[in-house]
């Protein structure tokens, strides 16, 4: 389906292979994409879990923040800005599930996916102004120690146990298929054992009278709350510059294509995330001159969903020494 300059500009109707005259070349070159979309990410029957987890948990901070002040806690506090950070986390991959079944729009093709990036960026920024104000109040108590109420401490960290633990067992079902249920489930479990660790400072304020355990305690957590941080900042800068995600080996899907019979070279390759759940691929394939055929191309798109998980791929055929970006590869 490659075919030479002077031919007039056709079009297939078959629903995985078109040509397509591309602005960058004066030829036609055979071009294939998938069609078998999900639109709505796995998971995403699941839109209750989300409120839920972030009513119970907003709730809860708000609690957590004034018994922080009332018991003079340092670490219940940190413990608030750490169930603050995943009651954000929960909006945004609640977020990216509800904007991933909105309409795109003529202008937005790509529809609402990269919205939650920006909102993960945003995230991960003020966590890191939070953290670094914990550790400030942290290092003033170290200088002058106060009485801590542990009893407060303690039962106000036993209810986040209890909120954290409900709310991870929500999130058990779909978090292998799902990276938004897959992080809300680890968030949640990992603010119920913070919770147990404050509920073992304020134990150990009570037992020792030793109040500087509970600033050490706060930056303790603190240090949780930057390494997942870092983490999250990492993912969704990679994102925003086009990263192919880490769950993806490109070089996998390089060897794949190479092995393909009368496929001699693979160039312009590039894997992205569209949003939290949704991938896309496009790449040129050099064959000759009649092998790009339309059971060809149908294969090779089920062959990236099912194998690799990539929805949208699209693949484009051209002759043995054609080459439409002779400048770079």
């Amino acid at each position: 389906m490659a075919h030479d300059h002077d031919h007039p500009h056709e079009h297939g109707h078959d629903d995985h292979a078109h040509d397509h005259d591309h602005d960058h070349g004066h030829h036609n070159h055979g071009h294939g994409h998938g069609h078998h979309h999900h639109h709505a990410p796995p998971g995403s029957l699941g839109d209750w879990r989300y409120l839920i987890g972030i009513g119970l948990n907003l709730a809860f901070v708000i609690a957590e923040a004034i018994a922080g002040v009332l018991s003079n806690s340092t670490a219940l506090f940190a413990d608030a800005s750490h169930n603050l950070s995943d009651v954000l986390g929960l909006a945004l991959a609640g977020g990216a599930v509800w904007l991933a079944k909105q309409p795109s729009g003529s202008q937005r093709t790509y529809g609402f996916g990269k919205a939650t990036v920006f909102a993960a960026l945003i995230n991960g920024l003020l966590l890191v102004f939070a953290s670094g104000a914990i550790v400030w109040e942290a290092f003033h108590r170290f200088l002058e120690p106060e009485p801590v109420q542990s009893t407060m401490v303690m039962v106000t960290a036993g209810l986040g146990v209890l909120i954290n633990g409900a709310t991870a067992l929500m999130f058990m079902r779909g978090r292998e298929d799902d990276t938004n249920v897959k992080a809300a489930f680890l968030h949640m479990a990992a603010d119920a054992l913070i919770s147990v660790g404050v509920i073992a400072a304020g134990l150990l304020v009570m037992l020792t009278g030793a109040s500087w355990i509970d600033p050490l305690a706060s930056i303790v957590i603190v240090l949780v709350i930057l390494y997942g941080t870092w983490g999250l900042l990492r993912e969704a800068t990679d994102m925003a510059m086009d990263a192919a995600p880490r769950s993806i080996d490109v070089k996998a899907v390089r060897d794949y294509l190479c092995q393909q019979p009368g496929v001699s070279e693979v160039h312009d390759l590039h894997v992205w995330a569209m949003g939290a759940s949704s991938l896309a691929m496009t790449a040129h394939l050099v064959m000759p001159e009649e092998a790009n055929n339309d059971a060809f191309l149908q294969k090779l798109c089920k062959t990236m969903e099912r194998r690799f998980r990539i929805e949208h791929a699209t693949f484009q055929i051209e002759r043995q020494g054609f080459d439409c970006h002779p400048d770079h590869h």
